[in-house]
This record gives structure tokens, C-alpha cells and sequence, in this order.
């Protein structure tokens, strides 16, 4: 099944970014999640626990939940 890459792509890039932005949120205000966070940092530039790194990861949490949408639509004909 096909699915619209855009409004999923636009779902998941929300979703990413809203639990990287959560986590970044955590570990800012509470100081939570410090080995989640480094292992993120070292995959998403500019992710950290401020709030440029909270708007550096929901960027790179967004690209990437689009990015596995188009991935999926490519690969959908070999799988079927």
C-alpha cells in the first residue's frame, strides 16, 4: 500500500521532532536523559540541552521522520 508521502512525511517529522524536542526540554529543565542525550548529540548536529540544541534536534527529528516516509515509498515495489 502507497502511502501519501507528504502527509505521512509531515506526521512522522512531527512526531520526531516533538520527542527530541521533549527530550531536549528534560534534560534542560531537569537534567534527565544525560546518556540519552549525549548518544542523540552524537548523531544530530547541533542537538544539546539548550534551546538552540531543542530547535537543532525537532529540525533533524523532522528531517528524519520525512526522510524515512520517501524511503519507504522507494522501497515499496521490492518489497511487494
Amino acid at each position: 500500500m502507497r502511502l501519501d508521502p507528504l502527509r505521512l512525511g509531515l506526521a512522522a517529522g512531527i512526531i520526531c521532532a516533538a520527542g527530541i524536542a521533549l527530550m531536549a526540554c528534560l534534560a534542560r529543565l531537569f537534567e534527565w536523559g544525560g546518556p540519552a542525550g549525549e548518544i542523540i548529540a552524537s548523531v544530530y548536529i547541533g542537538y544539546g540541552a539548550t534551546w538552540a540544541g531543542l530547535a537543532a534536534g525537532a529540525l533533524w527529528g523532522f528531517a528524519d521522520g520525512f526522510l524515512i516516509t520517501c524511503l519507504y515509498n522507494l522501497l515499496l515495489p521490492t518489497i511487494e
